[in-house]
């Protein structure tokens, strides 16, 4: 600023608009700091709160995909117990099956030996009848049969 020469009323009164001018500068920097402040503190709840929704719905978020992995899980646990229950009742079949046609055949082969033995023994007895009258002597047998081999003990036994 500068100062001509002046009197010392003009000199007071231009130092004093330049306080008053200084003062309202002040004023108006203190309101823009309290604006400023004002606008600080919004903006810091602003995102407070944009962060809690945020994390909020993130959170349900979380929970609706915890909750969909656990049925899934669910889901897949019923479908692995199904399929181990079928391949269960697959194999007791088929083990059911091997055994009755185990059985069939041991019967089977149980069957023809004794088919064997009884043609034996009517041909033993044919020819004994025939020999018996001729002789008079009496036939005792034992007959054996195993899974492997057939064993014959007869007695001629003589009066």
């Amino acid at each position: 600023m500068v100062l001509k020469f002046c009197s010392k009323s003009s000199l007071v009164a231009l130092v004093s608009e330049d306080e008053q001018k200084t003062i309202q500068r002040q004023k108006k920097q203190k309101v823009r700091k309290k604006l400023k402040n004002k606008k600080r503190a919004a903006i810091r709840l602003q995102a407070w709160w944009r962060g809690t929704l945020v994390r909020r719905t993130l959170l349900h978020a979380t929970l609706r995909a915890w909750i969909i992995q656990c049925w899934w899980r669910l889901t897949v646990r019923r479908m692995q117990e199904k399929k181990r229950r079928k391949m269960l009742l697959d194999y007791s079949h088929k083990e059911q099956a091997v055994v009755k046609l185990q059985s069939l055949i041991r019967m089977w082969r149980v069957h023809w030996r004794y088919c064997q033995v009884l043609s034996a023994i009517y041909i033993i007895q044919g020819h004994w009848k025939y020999h018996n009258c001729q002789s008079c002597s009496l036939l005792r047998g034992h007959c054996v049969i195993t899974a492997t081999h057939l064993q014959f003990h007869i007695e001629i036994i003589d009066h």
